[in-house]
């Protein structure tokens, strides 16, 4: 059962990073599923993907507060070095290592607010 706010959430970060890369940070194969999940009425993705977009959501808030929208949405796609082979934001998400994913977006919100 997904939360009723997760349409509100999918909107959110379609409107920041776009259908295709939040489809993609989710799991999802189709990489237009973001358009129905967002949709009244349509489709909403399950458990595994709603997990992972809300983890992307919390950490693209912590990141977009410490930094500019569109330097958050740099972060998300490029190689971040807190994680694990210095993937992107997106690849960790997509494969659940949410503990890395919010780690580096707390490490680089405390960098933001301590420089």
């Amino acid at each position: 059962m997904t939360s009723p706010d997760i349409v509100e959430l999918v909107r959110r970060l379609t409107a920041a990073l776009g259908s295709t890369l939040v489809s993609t940070l989710a799991g999802a194969t189709d990489t237009r599923a973001a358009l129905s999940w967002s949709a009244d009425g349509g489709l909403r993705p399950d458990g595994e993907a709603s997990k992972r977009l809300e983890c992307a959501d919390a950490a693209w808030r912590t990141v977009s507060h410490a930094e500019s929208d569109q330097a958050a949405r740099l972060w998300f796609i490029g190689a971040n070095p807190f994680l694990r082979g210095e993937d992107s934001v997106i690849t960790a998400n997509r494969e659940g290592r949410f503990d890395e994913v919010v780690g580096a977006a707390q490490a680089l919100a405390n960098d933001s607010f301590s420089g």
